[in-house]
C-alpha cells in the first residue's frame, strides 16, 4: 500500500501534495482492506427509510395469485403516446405545485462539467491513472473541441475509454446538458429577455394547471385569455431549448416537422425501409469491438460474439454507422455516378432507435425521382 501511495504521489497530478503517514500504514494488516466492515442481517426485504407509515406487511411480494406493481409517475409506455408539449405542461405543474427533482452531489461544492480539465480524471481514476488528459488540459499540441476530445478517447487504441460502463455515457450526457445551457442563455441575452422574465412574473398556477389537464384529455388548448398565451409562450420557450439537445423530444418533434417538410416539397415517398444490422455477427463489428489489431476470419462461437458485443457499444455504433453510410451511397446511389437499386433518389429521410435488445436499427422513407405517388 506504501508504495501504491508513493506512485500516485510522484506520478499522479491530484496527488503531488499528498503527505503519507507511514505509521498509520504500519498499523493495517496486510491482508485485509483498511476498512471497517459492519454486517447487518435483514428479517425483511423492505427498506425501513423508505416504508410507508400505513405499510404494515412484514415482506413484500406474495406466494400466490397476481403480484401487483403500481407507478406513480410516467411510464415509458406514456412517455412513447404522449405529446411533448403534455409532457412539459405536466413537468411545469409538478414544479410549479413544490415538487421535487432528484440531484446527486458528493461533494460540497459543485464541480463545473465546461473548462474543468480536472473533471474526468477525478471522476474516472481507472481511465486516467496519471490524473493527466482530462478534457480541455492545458498541454494539448492542438486545439480541440469537446466533443472531437471525447471521440478521441473513444477510438484509444486498447479501448478501455469504450468499455467503461460509464464514461461513454456521462460524455454524451454532458453535451446534452451544455447544449441546453447554451441555447437558453442564447434565447435569454436576445431582446427577448424582458418579455421573458415578464412572462414567468406573470404565471398563474390555476391557468397552468388546467392547461396541463386539458392537454392531459387530449384537448386542443387555442389560449383565448392573455394568461393561457403566457403559459403556451412559455412551453414555447422550452421548445426553442430543447430543439438543440439531441435525443430530447422537442428533437424529435423538430425531425417530424423536417417530414412534414420534405412531404409538401417532394410529395409522397416512394418506400419505406428499415435496416437492422446484425452486429453480432458481422466480422466487421466483432472487428471494431475486439482489441487484436490483425483481422483475421476465425470462426467465434455465440457467446464470445455476444460478449464482445455487449462490453463495446460504442463498437456497435460504429457498425451501424459503417452500414448505413454503405447503403445510402452504393445502394440508394447518393452522391455517386450510378442510379440506386430502387430508382435515381429523389430524397431520403431516415430516423435511428434502439430495438428490444438495446442495438440500433433505421426507419427510412425514400422518394425516388419521377415515381408516381402512392
Amino acid at each position: 500500500m506504501g508504495k501504491a501511495l508513493e506512485w500516485l504521489k510522484l506520478n499522479h497530478k491530484d496527488y503531488a501534495d499528498l503527505e503519507i503517514s507511514y505509521k498509520n500504514l504500519n498499523l493495517y494488516p496486510e491482508d485485509l482492506p483498511p476498512v471497517v466492515i459492519n454486517y447487518r442481517h435483514s428479517a425483511s426485504n423492505k427498506i425501513p427509510e423508505t416504508t410507508s407509515v400505513h405499510d404494515m406487511e412484514l415482506e413484500n411480494g406474495t406466494e400466490e395469485g397476481m403480484c401487483p406493481f403500481t407507478v406513480h409517475t410516467l411510464t415509458s409506455e406514456e412517455y412513447d403516446t404522449t405529446r411533448p408539449d403534455i409532457l412539459k405542461a405536466v413537468a411545469m405543474k409538478h414544479l410549479d405545485d413544490g415538487g421535487k427533482v432528484l440531484a446527486i452531489g458528493h461533494s460540497k461544492d459543485p464541480q463545473s462539467i465546461c473548462k474543468n480539465p480536472q473533471l474526468y480524471p477525478q471522476m474516472f481514476p481507472w481511465l486516467f491513472p496519471y490524473g493527466l488528459g482530462g478534457i480541455g488540459h492545458e498541454r494539448q499540441k492542438h486545439k480541440l473541441s469537446d466533443i472531437e476530445h471525447k471521440w478521441h478517447l473513444l477510438m484509444y487504441h486498447d479501448k478501455h475509454f469504450k468499455k467503461d460502463p460509464h464514461f461513454p455515457l456521462i460524455a454524451f450526457n454532458h453535451e446534452q446538458i451544455k447544449e441546453s445551457s447554451t441555447s437558453s442563455f442564447i434565447l435569454a441575452k436576445q431582446k427577448s429577455f424582458d418579455n421573458i422574465a415578464d412572462r414567468l412574473l406573470r404565471i398563474k398556477s390555476e391557468v397552468l394547471t388546467d392547461i396541463s389537464q386539458q392537454m392531459v384529455k387530449g384537448e386542443r388548448v387555442k389560449g383565448e385569455s392573455q394568461d393561457e398565451k403566457y403559459c403556451l409562450q412559455l412551453i414555447h420557450d422550452l421548445d426553442h431549448i430543447g430543439g438543440h439537445v439531441k435525443g430530447s423530444i422537442t428533437s424529435q418533434k423538430y425531425m417530424q416537422n423536417e417530414i412534414w417538410s420534405l412531404i409538401a416539397f417532394q410529395g409522397a415517398p416512394s418506400w419505406c425501409i428499415t435496416l437492422s444490422p446484425a452486429d453480432n455477427k458481422h466480422p466487421i463489428s466483432l472487428y471494431y469491438a475486439d482489441s487484436k489489431e490483425e483481422f483475421k476470419p476465425i470462426l467465434q462461437s455465440k457467446s464470445e460474439k455476444e460478449n464482445l458485443i455487449a462490453d463495446n457499444p460504442v463498437a456497435s455504433a460504429r457498425f451501424f454507422h459503417f452500414m448505413m453510410q454503405a447503403f445510402i451511397k452504393h445502394v440508394l446511389g447518393v452522391d455517386t455516378d450510378h442510379p440506386g437499386i430502387y430508382g435515381d433518389t429523389a430524397a431520403y429521410y431516415g430516423t435511428v432507435e434502439q430495438q428490444g435488445r438495446l442495438t440500433l436499427h433505421m426507419h427510412m422513407l425514400l422518394w425516388i425521382r419521377g415515381a408516381l405517388t402512392p
